[in-house]
């Protein structure tokens, strides 16, 4: 059997000196690593859940308000690309009109909001418009690239980030 040299004590380590050999050294158990490692993962599986349930709960808002807003009364027909401003009537009716209140001047109605009507007949309300024109805005671009793009087998943003 042939001699294992052990580490000498003058060297300057963070560890006792051992036998690099030695039966006896135990390293921690492979079973509280792969539980740190499973309790790490799962805990980012817990994170995108939350996150997708935030994303569902804003869907589903959204449907919400924009069923509700689809149901106002408009005497115009709706036209996507469209802003529309909502008003309240003494009787409580809301109705849509396309005169802002700076065109009407002084509304005998209660001024409500406005909206933009968009092409997927979903409503923005007005002070989201430009945000939510830049992003479809980027969307078309990302589309018509789409075509552009490198054949891959593994997921990459080539392409996408220039």
């Amino acid at each position: 059997m042939s001699q294992c040299p052990a580490v000498p004590s003058n060297v300057l380590t963070c560890v006792p000196a051992i036998s690099l050999c030695s039966s006896t050294f135990q390293f921690p158990p492979a079973d509280d690593f792969i539980r740190a490692n499973a309790c790490n993962k799962l805990t980012v599986i817990a994170e995108q859940i939350r996150y997708l349930q935030e994303q569902a709960r804003k869907v589903l808002d959204e449907a919400n308000r924009d069923a509700d807003l689809h149901h106002v009364a408009c005497n115009l027909v709706k036209k996507p690309g469209n802003i529309y401003y909502m008003y309240r009537r003494e009787s409580g009716q809301r109705y849509f009109s396309i005169l802002s209140p700076k065109e009407w001047g002084t509304s005998p109605h209660e001024f409500l909001g406005a909206y933009k009507l968009q092409h997927d007949m979903s409503w923005t309300p007005f002070e989201d418009v430009d945000r939510r024109d830049a992003e479809i805005n980027l969307l078309d671009k990302l589309l018509s690239r789409q075509a552009a793009l490198p054949p891959c087998t593994e997921p990459n943003f080539q392409g996408l980030t220039k």
